[in-house]
């Protein structure tokens, strides 16, 4: 689901900073340094784009026998002919070169990739390097990169050129400038249903509110604030007073300040507020969640949708089934061909399966599980986890063949080892398909429910719903499974569409019998028959609509009118993912657009699925984690993007147009930075005025902007620019600027002038 379209646009994802540090160091651990950057090439004969990559490495080489990265799968040609490279698993490469046992101290090697396609992002390109050593140890490499914007080679194609110039900045800068809100305290995120003023104004503590249960509520959810002779008081329900309690410091501080009397009325408009974090593809701690879910306790979203596993990892501990973690939450370089009890490295890792730093190793103990979910709770949060199936499951199906080949027990076996299928999923794996037809698949199921319901009981949480996956199943991923060929004769099915239906009906009966509702993504879904609808439906908690580009746009229509309970999860407004814009220094991906806290405000329910009488439970925002890193840019995706989703989602209807809504978050802003949350700095604008002048905007009312001339980047000993001044550039072909919100920067805006 993740990334659909992700093969023909960009293939598997890349890092943009420097690669984790791991533990396998020894007295023969080089000390190597790599420096990379690309160019995009003119077009070919042909009419196709390729870029330049270039890997300057430098450093204690001598022992050194490959140099192993990640990077999306395209197609990939040194340019050296005695450079060997080598494929160890789709977006996992090494290249080996005699240059490297013939290096002098002090030579830098140039390492030249012909890459297919256009270099767009520096997310796109070489990341994680690390050394493969002569014992067949690793060990991390330092790896820098270079400015993407100094020239338009190093991200505009010869067809698209997605950089977000400086006068295009500006230009959307001009439109943020307030318009239909008045800076009021009483103005939030999400945003109050009603708010009467009762005259006067009071001094008044937020942190000392007082708490009484609500009496005369119309709506679930409902609560009231009343603002009179110095106190606040809020009347809610007693289990919404610790997640209310937090909301109120949050946004009015935790002194004593002056408010307006006032009498607030609230609810949630949509019951289902939900956030789904992944740290199956990139690891986040536990402590890390718990800042998450404080954060969704105060912008009112009450759903985690706990994406734990995936193809590239399992990260939750499961009593009985040691080798899901022991497995799967471990990554490594292995020479391709082997068979080692850890996963291969993927997104980020310094080839060392043990590394205990960086987001490649890593996994909720069973405690630290029941911890996250009773503290969800206590802030009227439910945790839903997904356990990926039939697709997206390879570190599952590796796990159990593990535990098999320990064991000598083949009923965990999840995949056929007689099949001969050919496919390639869509982050290029070719073996992470479950078999419908084996009882290994129904029995894992089974298992892994048994001990998430036990979890969560444990914790005094409810589990609404166990997420059962059902997304991207490989065209051909049972076409040479004779198993799957004997199911589909006896069971009647004509179909790959029909065996995934029968699957997923199975772990649907599991289910049943345990008293528990399933969870899916649309393809679970998606155009089957009334009568499978009819069996499926009922059980149905909530039906995620993700893939809603092109011509699926009618997806959440056609769910709803097929009966089942949607949330709309749409790419093109809720993938918390997908980058802010275009500009190449940017974090996340881009096949399914940009979204920013703009894009996610204006995903109106309203316009996403217009059947009427649809069964909406709510929204959701999707972050997947290729391009995550560490905690800083989990944050940085979240924040302020989120604020967009949260709005939406109490208030599906119009609240604030866009600058309104600016001129909210940006109240949030030195909030943020005092919590120490990382968050999302916009460019300045720059515009070219008469007379060799330029001036400059910006979207934030304290930003500290500062210009250079040329291809030099702004620093904090770079001279100044206010917004509205005018100021001459002479002579200079391009003009650059960055500016400082609450001490952080943003990217570089560029403008050229011829």
């Amino acid at each position: 689901m993740k990334n659909k379209l992700l093969l023909v646009l960009l293939g598997a994802i890349a890092v943009c900073w420097a690669a984790c540090s791991g533990e396998k160091k020894t007295d023969s651990t080089p000390d190597v340094k790599v420096h990379w950057s690309a160019r995009n090439l003119p077009l070919d004969s042909t009419g196709v784009q390729r870029h330049m990559q270039t890997l300057l490495v430098s450093g204690k080489l001598d022992n050194v026998k490959q140099l192993a990265f990640n990077h999306f799968q395209r197609g990939m040609k040194p340019m050296n002919p005695a450079d060997t490279f080598v494929e160890i698993v789709p977006n996992y490469y090494a290249i080996a070169s005699p240059r490297f046992a013939q290096a002098k101290p002090g030579d830098t090697i140039a390492i030249e990739i012909l890459t297919d396609g256009t270099i767009e992002s520096i997310c796109y390109g070489v990341e994680s390097v690390h050394t493969v050593l002569a014992d067949g140890t690793t060990a991390p490499a330092e790896l820098t990169f270079a400015d993407m914007t100094v020239s338009r080679d190093g991200y505009a194609g010869a067809r698209r050129d997605l950089m977000p110039y400086g006068d295009t900045v500006y230009a959307f800068n001009e439109s943020l400038k307030p318009c239909c809100s008045k800076n009021s305290i009483y103005n939030v995120v999400p945003s109050f249903k009603n708010i009467e003023l009762t005259g006067g104004e009071s001094t008044v503590n937020p942190a000392e509110a007082t708490f009484k249960p609500i009496g005369n509520a119309t709506k679930d959810g409902e609560y009231r604030i009343t603002v009179a002779d110095g106190k606040m008081t809020v009347e809610a329900p007693e289990k919404q007073w610790a997640q209310l309690g937090m909301r109120m410091r949050h946004l009015f501080g935790d002194k004593p300040a002056e408010m307006p009397n006032a009498v607030i009325t609230d609810y949630p408009s949509l019951e289902y507020r939900g956030l789904m974090i992944d740290i199956a593809r990139n690891f986040q701690k536990p402590e890390e969640m718990k800042r998450v879910l404080d954060l969704m306790a105060i912008y009112g979203l009450n759903t985690l949708h706990f994406h734990c596993v995936d193809d590239e990892a399992w990260r939750v501990e499961i009593d009985g089934l040691p080798e899901l973690t022991e497995l799967g939450s471990r990554h490594g370089y292995y020479a391709p061909g082997s068979d080692p009890d850890y996963l291969p490295v993927i997104y980020a890792g310094d080839g060392n399966p043990d590394s205990k730093t960086g987001t490649a190793n890593g996994y909720f103990t069973r405690q630290d599980y029941v911890d996250m979910v009773h503290y969800a709770d206590s802030l009227g949060i439910v945790v839903i986890p997904e356990i990926e199936s039939p697709g997206h499951a390879r570190a599952s199906i590796k796990a159990m063949e593990l535990r098999a080949k320990r064991t000598g027990d083949n009923s965990w076996l999840l995949r056929e080892t007689d099949d001969a299928s050919t496919f390639s999923s869509a982050q290029a794996f070719r073996d992470n398909v479950m078999s419908p037809a084996l009882e290994g698949p129904y029995k894992f199921m089974d298992k892994v429910a048994d001990e998430f319901i036990a979890m969560h009981k444990e914790a005094g949480a409810p589990i609404p719903a166990i997420h059962i996956g059902g997304d991207e199943v490989a065209h051909g991923a049972w076409s040479g499974s004779p198993k799957v060929q004997e199911l589909m004769k006896k069971e009647g099915l004509t179909s790959e569409k029909e065996v995934h239906a029968y699957f997923a009906d199975r772990v649907r009966q599991i289910f049943d019998a345990k008293g528990i509702k399933y969870a899916g993504w649309q393809e679970v879904s998606l155009r089957h028959p009334d009568e499978y609808n009819k069996k499926m439906s009922p059980s149905a908690y909530s039906i995620n609509c993700w893939s809603t580009l092109g011509r699926n746009k009618t997806v959440p229509d056609e769910l709803a009118k097929a009966g089942y309970p949607i949330v709309l999860s749409n790419v093109e407004h809720y993938y918390l993912d997908m980058a802010y814009s275009g500009h190449p220094h940017e974090r996340g991906l881009t096949w399914g657009g940009f979204v920013d806290e703009f894009t996610a405000l204006n995903g109106y329910p309203a316009t996403l699925c217009t059947v009427k009488d649809a069964n909406l439970r709510g929204i959701q925002g999707q972050l997947w984690s290729e391009s995550i890193r560490g905690p800083e840019n989990l944050e940085e995706l979240l924040l302020p993007k989120m604020l967009g989703l949260a709005e939406r989602a109490w208030n599906p209807d119009s609240t604030y147009c866009n600058a309104g809504f600016n001129a909210v978050v940006n109240k949030e802003v030195p909030k943020w930075q005092a919590d120490g949350y990382t968050f999302h700095v916009r460019q300045p604008g720059i515009k070219l005025l008469d007379g060799g002048k330029f001036t400059v905007n910006s979207s934030f009312p304290d930003a500290v902007i500062r210009y250079t001339f040329g291809t030099e980047h702004p620093g904090e000993n770079s001279p100044v620019a206010k917004p509205g001044e005018e100021i001459e550039y002479g002579d200079a072909e391009q003009i650059r600027a960055v500016q400082w919100v609450e001490g952080r920067p943003s990217h570089v805006s560029v403008l050229y002038t011829k």
